[in-house]
Formats: C-alpha cells, structure tokens, sequence
C-alpha cells in the first residue's frame, strides 16, 4: 500500500498539472460517470492529502475523495492524451496533461464537512505542517499495545506504512514489540522528528531512502539494493540477510496482519525493570 509520502507527492503533482484551471473530469470505466459529470469543466482549487487519503477539491467544495488502497494508482502524464487502457475509474485532463486512476479501494465525491470529518479521525500526519505530535503520543502513552502495531494504526499515526514503520524503529534501536507505554516522552520526540524528515525526503525523491550515510552501498562497498521497492533501507524486507551495521541476521515476523522486519542484534527484546 503507498505511504504517506507518495500521497503527498501525488497531490503536489496534480496540484502542478491542473491546480488553478478548469479540468475535464470523466469515468471512462464508468463506475464513477455520474459525479464526473457534475465536475466536468470544474476548476481544480487544490490536491492534499492527510495520511493515505487524497482530497482533490473542485470549486464549489465539491471533493473527490481518494483512497489507492493495495494496487490503486493515479498516474499523471504530460499531454498529448490518448484513449483509455483498462480499467479507468477517473480521468482529469486538460491541455497539457491528462490523470488516470485505476484499482482505488475508494474515489467517491464528498462534501467539505466530509472531508474533515476523515481527516479528524486520523493521527497527525508527520508531513502535514499543522500536525500535533501530542495527539499520538497520548494514545501511544496510554497503549499496552506493541510500538509496531501503534505506529501503524492510521487513528494513531497517519501515513505511516510497513516500510517506515521498521525503518524509523531500527534507527532508534527499538523493539517493535516493546508495548508502546513503556516509550519515554524524550524517544517518540525523536521518531516523530525522523519520521518528518525521511517522510519529507521519500516526498522529494519518490523513494524510501533511510540508511545513513555512512551505510550506503558507496560508503560500505556493497551492491544497491534490487528491489522493486526502490531505496536503501535496513531492514525492510531484508529477511535472511545481515544488518548493515551489526551483522546479525535480520528477522521476520506477523504483527498485525503485516510482515514486521527488524534486526534482534540492534533492536534488542525490550524487558521492564518492573518485571526485575
């Protein structure tokens, strides 16, 4: 599923195509026919997101609602336009370029009131600039639940997905089952202010990027990674294979119906002094 900085770019990049002019908007596929219709022809106010949701806002506050899901995607193109190829569930288009999305679990038209109320019922979102980290950190304090299960919860933390999630505990040496209100105030802080950070780096590369430097393949003498996920990382999906800065072999495992990645070695089992 795409991450929050993939949101985020997408809505910058449809915000550079169409934002500020009248937009063509058609189904092709013709499951969202209606609601285009009324759009068509429509200045596109702004794109944004919040999380893994994407907002494109007409006038009128008229918005589309759009959540890619597992497959979804929307791919925006430079013109000259051509015919539909399979299954498109929306159009944008104008002169000089044209937007198709396929295989979104949600593209539905909202109202204003509508969009906020599903941003309000999201976590902070670590790329938005009005986000309170305090929000997830009271829920984080209070949870008995895993900081990899938390970090994971869009109600907790928006935007946040498998690949930041063992990124962001590997670089801080946490263990991903450690029950979040063990963390201390002083190591959220720096999560969230890494997590603002490679979030905001994947938004200007469009890959995950979170080795430093000091563990690139230049630095360290060893291949780029080959992975259709692109970026140097640490663990993600780095099973069987030895940690770039200790050695041992980095591990897997099911936690919350998602594959966790994490290195025993630098990310050591968490044990409470309460339990001696």
């Amino acid at each position: 599923m795409p991450e929050g900085h993939t949101l985020r770019r997408l809505a910058n990049e449809l915000d550079e195509a169409f934002g500020g002019r009248p937009v063509r908007v058609s189904s092709p596929q013709g499951r969202f026919a209606a609601d285009a219709a009324v759009l068509d022809g429509a200045e596109l106010v702004r794109a944004d997101s919040a999380g893994k949701h994407l907002f494109l806002e007409f006038a009128g506050e008229r918005i589309i609602h759009i959540h890619l899901g597992l497959i979804g995607h929307l791919d925006v193109r430079p013109a000259p336009v051509p015919a539909p190829v399979g299954q498109v569930r929306l159009r944008l288009q104008n002169d000089t370029a044209y937007g198709d999305l396929r295989g979104a679990t949600q593209c539905e038209l909202v109202t204003g009131s509508r969009r906020d109320e599903i941003v309000a019922a999201l976590g902070p979102d670590p790329l938005r600039p009005d986000a309170d980290p305090e929000r997830a950190w009271r829920r984080i304090s209070r949870s008995p639940r895993p900081i990899g299960d938390l970090l994971m919860d869009q109600t907790v933390l928006a935007g946040v997905g498998n690949v930041y999630r063992a990124e962001v505990l590997f670089r801080h040496r946490l263990d991903p089952m450690r029950p979040g209100r063990t963390l201390r105030r002083a190591q959220w802080r720096a999560i969230w202010e890494d997590l603002v950070a490679l979030m905001a780096e994947g938004v200007g590369t469009g890959r995950i990027d979170t080795v430093r430097p000091e563990h690139t393949p230049d630095a360290m003498g060893r291949p780029p990674r080959v992975d259709d996920h692109g970026g140097e990382v640490y663990v993600y999906r780095r099973t069987g294979q030895p940690c770039h800065v200790c050695g041992a072999t980095v591990r897997t495992a099911e936690l919350g119906g998602r594959n966790l990645f994490w290195c025993p070695r630098c990310q050591r089992k968490f044990r409470s002094r309460a339990l001696g």
